[in-house]
């Protein structure tokens, strides 16, 4: 048996709270829903919870990876793992198998995290990928009953798990090419697989196969026209420089452009309003104070000029189902959801359709009129506008004074089986996003869009660096250009560092990942232009038009949507 408390570990130049650092304990322990006593979690969004409160690693792992690694200093514990077993082996357990170990009853619940920390300790970086490539990734397990464990308690299997889904099995489901779609939907009806591994796996049966771009890189479109479509908003018309009919987007996407008003020209993504059938396309971009690039696209460009544009991306896409749909959104972010009621208008959709929209003012509200007339063709439409500072036109019952909170959306009787799209500011995506839950949505059906930054994720990274992106300190490196174009920041990749997230992480640009070794996908990032090398290869490639910035080095000059 293993415990340790989180401690602050150097790193990288940053402190890194983990609770990697296990050692073998002597006698009795209490084991308890959230694990053994005297043990505790560093990072508790990927590990601990009471479906991952005691990690369980095998005597024979250790012996093979003493011989792989070339490693005699490999004791109990330096895996970060509970209870260190004999036998148990990854292809043997399943999820669901429940044990009885001393007084207490335990039952497997999940393969292990694939994160960074696990080869921390070691000096071993790629750890987290060799455990998933080696089929050797260990599992966690809930308490079922509590009780005292000891050193030296046999293990007995009492019980075996439905579908009879193995550790590795599962584990290579998530982050291994190849996966068998039999044995993918096994492993989603297994009750015991934890809610976390149900999401995941349960999204690569739903998600769309990802083509190619339509194009590489960018290509040039010609503007037909700029319309101003309120004082703060414009849109730009785009055709193609012969005539044909442009590539159709996905209902939901955006169109990366860059844009000449400095130099070197900044890119910036805007998503498409038109409908995703039309021959052209049409971006709608709000003047912000101050901004260079929506100042020009404002004031500057006129018909007639070009603008380089890369292919439609996104994966905020309105799915083709025959469910209710939930269309919600403020201010400029209508523009995703405009272009979903276009789609399902056009094709007389019969499908349940509300229409949620905030502004500030009538005067404010864009595209008011053209919603108006799409809900008109949708039989099983319902629409509801809600004005923070205003009020709409007399008697019209879908204007609604005040601003749409959590109680005006309790009190619409949504669908329970409805699937949302929601975009706005980050703020209202997060409240939106919590009250639809509340209404009784499922949470895996809430999905969203934000062209700000994303989110950092960086596991167990003590006070992370919240200063505006920047260049790198020190003098520009020698290598290939990277522009993080959410982020405005161009800088030349220096060779002496090991990855495309090092520079981002250089120049404080929001970053996210886990395993930094190219098998959790956590920092799958859009590549609008350029070739990459990796290193190490990632187990599974990333989807057409993605690179993992973990361990991605730029081959020639990149444009990254981040």
């Amino acid at each position: 048996m293993n415990v340790g408390l989180p401690r602050g570990v150097a790193w990288n130049g940053v402190t890194v709270h983990t609770g990697a650092w296990k050692d073998p304990v002597d006698g009795a322990r209490m084991v308890r829903r959230l694990g053994v006593e005297g043990d505790g979690q560093g990072d508790t969004y990927g590990h601990g919870g009471p479906h991952r409160a005691v990690l369980v690693y095998q005597v024979e792992s250790y012996e093979y990876w003493r011989e792989q690694l070339r490693r005699d200093d490999l004791a109990p514990g330096t895996f970060a793992e509970n209870l260190t077993v004999e036998g148990l082996s990854d292809d043997e357990v399943c999820i669901g198998d429940r044990y009885r170990i001393g007084e207490a009853e335990f039952e497997v619940s999940q393969p292990r995290v694939t994160c960074f920390r696990a080869g921390l300790r070691i000096g071993e970086p790629e750890l987290a990928a060799k455990l998933v490539a080696h089929h050797r990734p260990g599992f966690y397990m809930r308490v079922i009953s509590e009780g005292r464990v000891r050193p030296g308690d046999q293990i007995v299997r009492i019980a075996l798990g439905p579908g009879r889904v193995s550790v590795a099995a599962v584990d290579a489901l998530l982050y291994l090419p190849g996966r068998d779609l039999a044995t993918l939907r096994r492993a989603v009806r297994i009750p015991a697989l934890s809610p976390g591994w149900q999401t995941s796996l349960r999204q690569l049966l739903d998600d769309r196969p990802v083509g190619e771009p339509a194009w590489p890189g960018f290509r040039e479109l010609r503007v037909t026209a700029v319309v101003r479509e309120s004082p703060s908003v414009s849109s730009v018309h785009l055709a193609a420089l012969d005539g044909t009919r442009l590539p159709a987007a996905g209902p939901g996407q955006y169109l990366a452009v860059r844009v000449p008003a400095a130099e070197p020209a900044p890119v910036r993504s805007y998503s498409l309003s038109s409908a995703p059938g039309a021959d052209t396309y049409r971006i709608s971009v709000k003047r912000e104070p101050g901004g260079v690039v929506s100042g020009y696209l404002h004031q500057t460009l006129r018909p007639g000029a070009l603008l380089q544009a890369a292919a439609p991306r996104g994966e905020f896409v309105l799915d083709d189902g025959a469910g209710p749909v939930v269309l919600v959104s403020a201010g400029i972010g209508v523009t995703p959801v405009l272009a979903m009621l276009h789609q399902l208008a056009d094709h007389r959709s019969e499908r349940e359709v509300w229409w949620l929209h905030a502004a500030r003012r009538s005067g404010e509200q864009v595209f008011a009129a053209e919603a108006r007339d799409l809900l008109a063709a949708l039989p099983r439409a319902r629409a509801r506008v809600y004005y923070s500072r205003g009020t709409g036109r007399s008697g019209d019952p879908h204007m609604v004074a005040g601003r749409l909170s959590a109680p005006r959306i309790a009190e619409l009787d949504l669908p329970p089986g409805a699937t949302a799209y929601v975009c706005g500011p980050s703020g209202f995506i997060a409240d939106v996003t919590e009250a639809l839950r509340t209404a009784g949505l499922d949470g895996a059906r809430i999905r969203s869009e934000t062209f700000g930054t994303l989110a950092p994720i960086t596991p167990g990274v003590v006070d992370p660096s919240r200063r505006a992106p920047h260049p790198p300190p020190g003098a520009p490196g020698g290598g290939p250009l990277v522009t993080f174009a959410r982020s405005g920041v161009t800088a030349g990749f220096d060779t002496e560092r090991a990855s495309v997230l090092e520079l981002a992480e250089a120049c404080d640009v929001p970053t996210r990942w886990q395993c930094r070794s190219g098998v959790c996908r956590t920092c799958e990032t859009p590549l609008l232009s350029g070739e990459v090398d990796y290193t190490p290869a990632p187990l599974d490639a990333p989807a057409p038009g993605s690179v993992l910035l973990c361990c991605a080095r730029p081959r020639t000059a990149l444009v990254l949507d981040v």
